[in-house]
This record gives C-alpha cells, sequence and structure tokens, in this order.
C-alpha cells in the first residue's frame, strides 16, 4: 500500500525536527586535559617486547668480587634507565651451576641473558638452547665459543697484561737497574683463555729487557690462594724482586705474602684489576703495590644491557667490543686518586 505523499513530506519534516532538536540539546565534548609536564613518557614505562610486557634481562657472572659487583652495577644501572626487570645469578665457579642458572633463566622465559661463562665451550648447548627459544645472548669478559652469543663485551685481556708490564718496564729500568727476576702469579686452571693472554701481554713487554726473567709460575686467584703461593715463591726463590698477578684476588695475596715476609722495599709487585683495597694498597706508604691496570667493569655492565637492547630492537650491534683498561701507577698518583673518588661513587651507589 503506498503511502499519501503529504503524509510522507509531513513524517519526513517531523522526524528532521526532532534530530535537530537533539543535536541542540547534546553539549559538545570537552577538549581533552593538556598533559602535566612531569607525566612519564612511554619509554618511561619500562622497554616492551612486541607482546606489550615489561622485557626482563639475567645478568650471570661467576664469582663474588670487586670486578663482577661492579659489572652488576653497570647492568642495574641502564636496565633501570631503561625500564628493564634485570635478574642476578651467581654460578661461584661451579661449571654445572652456570648450566642450571641457564636453563632456569630460559624456563621463565626471560629476553635476554648477559653472561660472563667461566669458559668458552663449558655452557654452549645450554646457551643454544636458549638461542633456540628466542632468548638473545649477550656475553661480557669471557667470549662464547661460535655464534652463539650476539654481542660480546670485554676489556682486551692481552692489553690488561701489556699496560702492566710497560709500567714494570720503565720500573725495573728506574729502580732495578734493568734486571729482575719475577714469579707470576695467574688463574689459567679457572680461565684459561683469559689468564694466558693477560699474561702474554705482560710477558711480551717485560721480555723487551735483556736481564730480565721469569723465574715462578703459579695458579692463584683468591686472596688466600695468593698468600700462599706467592709465599711459597719467595722462600723457594730468595731472587725473586717482582711478582706480577693476573688478577684481583692474585694481586691482593701477593702483597699480602710480600708483607708478611718482610720483603717490603725489596720485592715490588704490580698486578691487574681493582678494589678499594687495591687502590689502599697503591697509596700505602710500604711501597709493596707499585701499580695495576684496571678494567671498566660499571661501563662493561651497562653496554651489555644496551647491546641486549639493541638485538631486541632490531639495531645493529657489534660483535665485540674491546675496552682498553686503566692503568694506575704509584709514580703517577694524581690519576690514582681520580680514579679512588670515582670508584667510591660506584661502590656506594652514586
Amino acid at each position: 500500500m503506498s503511502v499519501p505523499r503529504r503524509l510522507f513530506c509531513s513524517t519526513l519534516l517531523l522526524a528532521a525536527g526532532l534530530l535537530a532538536g537533539c543535536a541542540r540539546n547534546v553539549a559538545p565534548p570537552p577538549p581533552p586535559s593538556p598533559m602535566p609536564k612531569d607525566a612519564p613518557k612511554p619509554a618511561d614505562q619500562g622497554a616492551k617486547p612486541a607482546g606489550g610486557q615489561k622485557l626482563r634481562f639475567a645478568g650471570m657472572v661467576f664469582q663474588e668480587d670487586q670486578f663482577f659487583r661492579l659489572v652488576l652495577f653497570g647492568m642495574r644501572d641502564a636496565a633501570k634507565k631503561a625500564g628493564v626487570e634485570l635478574l642476578e645469578g651467581n654460578s661461584n665457579n661451579k661449571p654445572e651451576k652456570e648450566i642450571e642458572l641457564i636453563n632456569t633463566y630460559v624456563s621463565q622465559k626471560v629476553d635476554a641473558i648477559l653472561i660472563s661463562p667461566l669458559s668458552p665451550k663449558g655452557s654452549l648447548a645450554a646457551l643454544k638452547l636458549a638461542r633456540d627459544k628466542g632468548i638473545t645472548v649477550i656475553a661480557h669478559n669471557t667470549p662464547i665459543e661460535g655464534d652463539t652469543h650476539q654481542a660480546y663485551i670485554e676489556c682486551s685481556a692481552e692489553d690488561l697484561g701489556a699496560q702492566t708490564g710497560a709500567a714494570a718496564v720503565e720500573y725495573i729500568k728506574a729502580k732495578l737497574g734493568g734486571k729482575a727476576n719475577i714469579a707470576i702469579v695467574a688463574f689459567d686452571s679457572q680461565v684459561p683463555e683469559q689468564s694466558k693472554a693477560r699474561t702474554k701481554g705482560f710477558v711480551d713487554q717485560v721480555s723487551k729487557l735483556p736481564g730480565v726473567k721469569v723465574v715462578a709460575h703459579q695458579d692463584a686467584w683468591l686472596p688466600d690462594m695468593g698468600l700462599k703461593k706467592v709465599t711459597d715463591m719467595l722462600t723457594a726463590n730468595p731472587s725473586i724482586n717482582l711478582v706480577w698477578a693476573a688478577n684481583e684476588g692474585g694481586t691482593i695475596g701477593a702483597v699480602m705474602a710480600v708483607k708478611g715476609a718482610g720483603k717490603a722495599g725489596k720485592v715490588a709487585v704490580f698486578g691487574t684489576d681493582s678494589c678499594q683495597q687495591l687502590l689502599d694498597f697503591l697509596q700505602a706508604p710500604d711501597n709493596i703495590l707499585q701499580a695495576i691496570t684496571s678494567q671498566k667493569p660499571v661501563e662493561v655492565g651497562r653496554m651489555a644491557v644496551e647491546a641486549a637492547l639493541k638485538v631486541k630492537n632490531g639495531e645493529k650491534v657489534e660483535k665485540t667490543t674491546s675496552m682498553k683498561g686503566v692503568l694506575l701507577d704509584r709514580a703517577k698518583p694524581e690519576t690514582v686518586k681520580e680514579f679512588a673518588a670515582q670508584f667510591k661513587q660506584w661502590t656506594q651507589g652514586g
């Protein structure tokens, strides 16, 4: 049945009037509130993967010493700034514990593992599994064999030995008439690749002097081990007049051994790494510790986190980043004081 034209037009006019009335009676939406000046930006809410959840990284070290405490400090600092949750693990020099930690982090579905492995091969299978699960692997301090890791951050091991060796050469020429019988304290049985590279750097330098001989070589990477081994070497080789140690613990033990043997002023110690105790030894009036070459642990930790973030963001990352160490020489006290002040800020969380 057709609708009469007059009725149809009236109906349209009525509908239009009702709509216009509704439009006049509905208030326009208020303008959006301005963003407060101190409101957090999206980046401040934490770096997030594609799924939108906060990124979680696992930072792994293999022992509790000042070097690794500062590496973790650097990781925490970078993770906090990026809004990344950081889990921390220590294998305590146990290969089986290292593998267990990696497997735990894989099961927890972390986004990245930042690891200083005990050896390049020891945890290879576990780390390959992590990569297969889509977890980013960043190595620091000790490399990983093959292409399992996406980036490696280090202070050059050979350079650490070479810088201290060059300082020892100057000392031998100035104080010992160009001749020295040297005892070496390494950690070949703990991390052989790293220990041997540091030792090579040192020996290559001191060997430039024809009057230099390496007369003893022992392994000791903890202070108590270093104390015993160096004491034994000094007893067995009374002609030793210089000791070089390849890491923090060995250097501490060497200084304590020389002091305990009553040979301050007769035996000089050169070493590697830095901690508050070594900085104190370097400034002590007993004149035993002459120089150390420090790594840059805070920077290593920060760069490991930054490398993982780049991988997650699809950015290009350098496969290997190798930094030079920092020589701290008793002959340059101002440099030592400046470093000690910076070190205090790091260790106090500043």
